[in-house]
């Protein structure tokens, strides 16, 4: 249960970050206004709370793994949001950087 609390931990926290990321882009680089870099201010402050909620008591770790889901993630937000279509070295690069995040968060560890 512990694995799946994390997974879903990061999966909050990666459309936190991402989407906020997202929405002040689109606040600065679309001209959309200070609304939506304000709803992306206040995301990007709700992904770092989320981060605080990993099982895990080692920020360090926590960080270098949701790295890799913010890379999938990334990839993933352009396909849906943005119509990005990733190649296959993007796809490649993806899948490795979640083995990371599996080997640095749930590899066994005495």
């Amino acid at each position: 249960m512990t694995v799946l609390r994390s997974i879903a931990l990061f999966l909050l926290a990666a459309l936190a970050e991402i989407g906020g990321a997202w929405l002040v882009w689109q606040g600065v680089r679309e001209h959309k206004g200070l609304l939506w870099m304000g709803a992306g201010v206040l995301a990007l402050g709700v992904y770092g709370f989320v981060a605080t909620l990993q099982p895990d008591p080692h920020f360090g770790r926590i960080l270098a793994a949701y790295g890799g889901v913010f890379v999938a993630g990334s990839l993933l937000w352009g396909v849906l949001v943005d119509g990005y279509r990733p190649d296959r070295w993007d796809i490649t690069g993806a899948v490795l950087c979640l083995v990371g995040v599996a080997v640095i968060m749930y590899a066994p560890r005495g």
